[in-house]
Order: C-alpha cells, then structure tokens, then sequence
C-alpha cells in the first residue's frame, strides 16, 4: 500500500456561534513544511494545529486555511477613547486654525483607523476541542484522497520494475556471444599488430581469462534482481510513509546498472541497459510522489 503527498481535504462545521471550514491542501516536499491562513482567534493554538498535522500528514508541502464566520448578532465592537481623544484634540486645533464648524467631528473620528475594531477575543478552550476534531477531519480526508491517488503509483511503480527485471533477462542470450566477439577481437587485433606466429597461446589465453574476469558483470545482475525484489517486498509492506527508502533502493538498483553498462562492452546489451536507465528514471520520478 502506497500513499500519494498530493492530496486534499475539506471539513466544516459549528463550533459555538461560529461557522468554521478547514482545507488542506498537500503538495510533494522532503520535510514537512506548513503554510497557515488563520483566523485571529486561533493564533494561540498554532503551534498545536502544526504538531497535529504533522502527526497525522507526516510529510508535504501543506496549505491549510482555517475560515471562522461569526453567526446570528454581530461580532461586538471595541471603541480605543485614548486614540480617539488623540485624533480629536488634533481635529479640534485643525478646525480653529481654519475656521471650520466643528459639528461633524465625531462623525470623521469613528472613522480614523482603529478607533472602532472588532473585539479580539480568544476560542475557548470547549470549542478549541470541538475545532480539533473538524481539523483531524480535514486531514483525514486528505489521507483518503492521498491513499486513492498512491493505488495508481502502486501499479506504476511494480509495472516500471518488472520491467527491468524482464530486460535483465534479456542479457542473458547474449552473454555467450559477448565473450567470443571480445575473444575474436582481441585475437584480430594481436595478429595484426604481432603475426599469428609470435602469439605464445598460453599466456595469451591467461591474459584473456584475467581481462573477461574484469568485464564479467555476473554480480551486478545478481544484485540488481535482489535490489528489485526488495523494492517490490517494500511496497506491499505494511506502513504509511516508504518514499524515502523506496528512493534508496532506486539509488542502488541504479549503481548496479550503471556498473553492468560499464562492463558490458557490447552493443545489443548496451541497448537493453539504456531501457532500464530509462524504466529506473520514470520509477524515480514517480516515488518523489510517494510519502
């Protein structure tokens, strides 16, 4: 079972005399970074938001938004009289040096900024745990839509290597005629370069064993089938977040391929590792999306 980090969630419910939605959005990050638009009321709780979230999300970039709509009688407003007598004192020296009637004072000092605000208060801490659950919810679902969106990875990915698998197989054919083309070569070039005549065959023959003991890549397809076992084991191991090891034993399925393509020194082979170059790096592409 794979998890998907994109993803997204949506709650809402009342809480108190207030309307309250959460939306979670989750994009594909390393860590777990937190991008938070929240009401004022909740700015004291945004430390315990971000920790449960990161327990139940683990990992992505996520977006969350946390809107509050105040029900029923408005919210109840707050007058700041020591600004608002700062503004009036200056308003009063204005209008006597320029002879204005002082009648619509009052009037423009409601309206001078932050004389009349709304008043700041605080989610009780009843409906703090009522909001709690609306945001478990959210993330819930995005965990569900995260799990939907990783069934298809999940196929991909198993698809991607046993592909490779199926092109190490195809080495195998091969692998007979690649020693006798690098014998038969090595022989030509020596008979040019020398004669047939000053070839001494039994040193001959012990360097050619020592140079095809070099090129022979027999451990890197034995690693390479256990390195693709072990990835497929891992999927369907039970667990939530396997991105990461997942990324590493890609990592090490692409060292042994490398190696098999350094060593291979015959074009038909070289054709079968640049398929599996390609298969590896769509597997890579697709396990960054992976939680």
């Amino acid at each position: 079972m794979l998890y998907s980090m994109t993803g997204f969630g949506r709650a809402e419910a009342h809480v108190g005399g207030r309307q309250v939605v959460v939306e979670i959005k989750s994009l594909n990050g390393k860590q777990f970074e937190v991008v938070t638009k929240l009401a004022p009321i909740l700015r004291s709780y945004e430390l315990d938001i971000r920790n449960m979230l990161n327990t139940i999300l683990m990992r992505g970039t996520i977006d969350l938004t946390i809107a509050i709509k105040q029900e029923g009688a408005s919210k109840p407003m707050t007058v700041n009289t020591g600004l608002a007598g700062f503004y009036y004192q200056s308003m009063k020296q204005i209008a006597t040096n320029l002879q204005i009637p002082e009648e619509n004072i009052l009037a423009t000092l409601m309206r001078m900024p932050e004389v009349v605000a709304p008043e700041q208060d605080m989610l009780p801490e009843s409906e703090w745990e009522q909001l709690k659950q609306v945001i478990e919810k959210a993330a819930n679902d995005l965990m569900v839509h995260r799990k939907h969106e990783g069934n298809a990875l999940h196929k991909d990915l198993h698809a991607r290597i046993q592909k490779i698998e199926s092109l190490l197989l195809e080495i195998l054919p091969h692998e007979a005629q690649r020693t006798e083309k690098i014998r038969s070569r090595i022989t030509q070039s020596l008979q040019d370069m020398v004669g047939s005549e000053n070839i001494d065959p039994n040193r001959f023959e012990q360097e050619m064993i020592y140079y095809l003991e070099r090129i022979d890549f027999s451990e890197e397809k034995t690693r390479l089938k256990q390195h693709c076992e072990y990835f497929h084991t891992t999927v369907e191991k039970e667990g939530v977040s396997k991105g990461k090891v997942l990324g590493f034993i890609l990592q090490e399925v692409g060292r042994e391929i490398n190696t098999l393509g350094s060593k291979a020194n015959h074009a038909e082979i070289q054709q079968i590792v640049i398929g599996m170059k390609d298969e590896l790096e769509k597997a890579k592409e697709q396990v960054l999306n992976i939680l």
